[in-house]
């Protein structure tokens, strides 16, 4: 099973989402074409209600412990989790990613000597 996948079945079954959103953001950043290692989560749910951000993210990373300690699996995760209220109030829009400012060792620019 391809990790986005993984990704979006574990967080079905973990909360009751109204809605929920995993985007490979992978081809953003210097990575082989057809990574998943890069992903940005949208989530609402009733179970981030009355919970701080700090708290709603160690649920997450609880659930996606697997993926984001197995090499090769996830190296960063971009999470926007939301109450139906707070989701209600932004305008029901999740902030953009920006472009990766990274380089690769394989970048003549970005070779240490």
């Amino acid at each position: 099973m391809k990790i986005q996948s993984t990704l979006e079945t574990k967080l079905e079954e973990a909360f009751d989402a109204s809605l929920l959103h995993v985007e490979n953001e992978s081809h953003k950043h210097s990575v082989p074409p057809n990574s998943e290692t890069h992903f940005k989560v949208t989530m609402v749910s009733p179970a981030f209600v009355g919970q701080m951000k700090v708290k709603r993210h160690q649920a997450i990373y609880k659930v996606l412990a697997e993926e984001l300690e197995m090499a090769g699996g996830v190296h960063a995760l971009a999470l926007h989790l939301y109450s139906p209220q707070e989701w209600e109030a932004s305008g029901q829009v999740a902030p953009t990613s920006p472009d990766c400012m990274g380089g690769s060792k394989a970048d003549p620019g970005n070779q240490s000597q």
